[in-house]
């Protein structure tokens, strides 16, 4: 029977490789430098799930995993927070944004988004400055107005009038259920594997 190793091996791990007789790579890693590799290791799980690899899935989730641990290593050692503050928060919040599941809050769909808006906006979180396709994707799930609506706007000038073409195409993506930053990144590939594809 092999040893299996469990959660609390990899956070020991971490540290061994953190300590001053550690790996001369992961001592010099600090929050900033770390970002880049948060964002490509976020990209590789989603090429994961495209390419329907369970087995590369969960390499690729290890290795997402593995940031969040180094980013609680680096913080517990400027005694910021640990790993279990991770944790406990991250419970506390999905307990506090469920309350249709931990106590009577009403279960429809409407309810449950609402009630997930009103709670993060009690949390008092200041909002990050989030990517332009991303910012645009979550604008979209609050307007009223329909795809064909944000493209006729009355636009002030061509320029404005070109970004409103593009809210309006992520709109009629996300009423699809079609999240426009992977579908962008799909129609990419396609064009980069296949550049002189045109049809007539």
């Amino acid at each position: 029977m092999t040893d299996r190793k469990e959660f609390p091996d990899l956070v020991t791990l971490i540290g061994r490789l953190r300590a001053p007789d550690g790996c001369p790579w992961d001592r010099a890693q600090t929050h900033v430098s770390l970002r880049p590799y948060v964002l490509e290791e976020a990209h590789e799980v989603i090429a994961a799930i495209d390419a329907g690899d369970p087995i590369e899935l969960a390499d690729e989730l290890g290795d997402l995993l593995l940031q969040v641990l180094l980013h609680s290593q680096i913080a517990s050692e400027d005694d910021e927070f640990t790993i279990e503050d991770v944790i406990d928060g991250l419970i506390s919040k999905l307990i506090r944004r469920h309350p249709h599941v931990f106590a009577d809050a009403p279960s429809d769909s409407d309810s449950i988004n609402r009630t997930w808006d009103e709670v993060k906006s009690k949390e008092g979180r200041s909002k990050a400055q989030l990517p332009t396709l991303l910012a645009a994707r979550k604008l979209v799930e609050h307007l009223s107005s329909s795809p064909q609506e944000i493209a006729q706007a009355d636009y002030s000038d061509n320029e404005v009038r070109a970004g409103g073409m593009i809210l309006s195409a992520i709109a009629c993506a996300w009423a699809e259920e079609i999240d426009p930053e992977i579908a962008l990144r799909k129609a990419i590939l396609h064009f980069s594997e296949k550049p002189n594809e045109v049809k007539h």
